[in-house]
């Protein structure tokens, strides 16, 4: 992904756009979860998505506050399930003169899924399907935590 191309690039299955003025919205872990279990994806933090659908940089007024709250949340397991990030995954940065957070979160692995929010795979599972993400069925979890099983007995 090119930040030079950035006017360029709209929402789809690998990239997500989020305001985050308020702070981080509960909709970002559904998003997580989703890229995560699909095949992984970009998500900007201090990003706005005009009715065009064209994306436009807005300035996070404190960044930082945004990624040390994201780590605090993904690494508690109450919260999520696994942490499949790297530091290095998570960064500020500064487009148009402004500072957003682009976070890149992996294809999880076959033992490593379903990546899911809470402590409830079933309840907290996501996927992702062209620009939404959506709570994965019943049946979907248990095929990925019976995979999981026939991984470990190998």
């Amino acid at each position: 992904m090119k930040l030079q191309d950035f006017e360029e690039y709209r929402e789809n299955n690998r990239l997500e756009a989020k305001k985050a003025l308020g702070g981080l919205p509960e909709s970002l872990w559904e998003t997580v979860s989703a890229f995560a279990n699909t095949r992984g994806g970009v998500i900007f933090l201090g990003v706005e998505e005009y009715p065009d659908h064209s994306l436009h940089p807005i300035d996070l007024p404190d960044p930082q506050r945004l990624v040390d709250e994201f780590w605090q949340i993904i690494q508690d397991p109450r919260r999520f399930s696994s942490c499949i990030l790297k530091k290095k995954d998570v960064q500020i940065i500064e487009l148009e003169g402004k500072h957003i957070v682009r976070i890149f979160v992996p294809h999880a692995s076959r033992l490593q899924r379903p990546v899911y929010m809470g402590t409830d795979p079933f309840s907290g599972s996501y996927r992702r399907n062209g620009e939404g993400d959506y709570r994965m069925s019943p049946d979907e979890v248990k095929q990925w935590l019976k995979q999981q099983t026939k991984e470990d007995e190998r």
